[in-house]
């Protein structure tokens, strides 16, 4: 008797690494799961499929599936807003600008490191400031850095 591969088995294949994906949280492993699902369809319309055409349906559903998800879903997930940070971690911390406010844009400060995620920031400054300058983080403003030129006696 010969063993042969069914479409069920890639079913089962295909449930049981998407529901890995609840224990194992990368989110990788559901599109190969949902590839599997894939291959169960293919093999159901074609039950004559040998196993190399199978995984080869597979592997490429797979891989279809986890390049459109990492490059066109997964970019547009991520929160850019730096709304509830943590106003004791920034403020008091220096950086320097890198582009200079004007026309009444906000300006972009840079840290040497970065800090809650992000190396550059957009600020307010009350003084005029110039790029290469350093400021001081004085507040926050929504999504946006109030800061102090570093200077003379200050």
């Amino acid at each position: 008797m010969e063993w042969r591969v069914l479409y069920w088995h890639w079913l089962v294949l295909g449930m049981i690494l998407m529901i890995a994906e609840i224990f194992i949280p990368s989110f990788t492993i559901f599109w190969f799961g949902l590839g599997g699902i894939v291959a169960a369809a293919v093999l159901w319309l074609a039950p004559d499929l040998s196993l190399s055409w199978q995984l080869l349906v597979w592997v490429a559903a797979s891989s279809v599936f986890a390049f459109l998800w990492f490059r066109f879903v997964k970019p547009l997930m991520t929160d850019r807003t730096k709304a509830g940070i943590s106003r004791e971690a920034i403020v008091g911390e220096c950086g320097m600008v890198v582009k200079a406010p004007e026309n009444g844009r906000r300006g972009i400060l840079r840290f040497t490191i970065p800090i809650l995620g992000s190396d550059e920031w957009s600020f307010i400054c009350g003084e005029l400031v110039s790029v290469g300058e350093r400021v001081r983080v004085r507040d926050i403003s929504g999504n946006d850095l109030i800061v102090d030129k570093i200077g003379q006696g200050k």
